[in-house]
């Protein structure tokens, strides 16, 4: 089984920005989100994937992810998946053993930026930057699935 293990966060100040190694362009759509799982299909510059989530609330949660064709992707955003479609830029923050997934959303979540952090264990001990601000983990309204349903510029 594939477990995921993440903590997301709110930022504090811009620090981050300076310490970015690579940022990507996302564009994912959701076909399926419901009590039980979620399936999104993203697309960035270079890959094109469908992903499969448990809806579990909190750090751990089970993932699988694949790759798909770019093509059918994009069809699949266009035709299948719900509107509105969540876009973000992923920016990279490297940190010591750990890299800090940065997304600064844009479309009908502008304005919105949260950091993730993926750990190996729920209770590793990882260190808080002083742009790292109040943690959203347990706050659904900031998982990309709810964010498509409940967009951020409309709260």
């Amino acid at each position: 089984m594939a477990i995921e293990i993440e903590r997301k966060f709110l930022l504090a100040n811009d620090n981050w920005r300076t310490q970015v190694s690579k940022s990507t362009r996302y564009r994912q759509g959701y076909l399926n989100s419901d009590k039980h799982s979620s399936v999104r299909v993203r697309v960035s510059d270079d890959s094109a994937k469908i992903n499969i989530k448990s809806a579990t609330i909190g750090a751990q949660r089970q993932e699988y992810e694949y790759d798909i064709p770019a093509e059918d992707a994009h069809e699949l955003l266009n035709t299948l998946c719900h509107k509105p479609l969540v876009e973000k830029t992923r920016h990279l923050v490297v940190v010591k053993q750990h890299t800090w997934e940065i997304d600064e959303f844009s479309g009908e979540n502008q304005g919105l930026i949260v950091a993730e952090i993926e750990l190996s264990a729920v209770n590793e001990i990882f260190e808080k930057l002083d742009w790292v601000g109040q943690e959203v983990t347990e706050d659904v309204r900031y998982y990309n699935n709810q964010l498509a349903k409940h967009p951020y510029t409309r709260w």
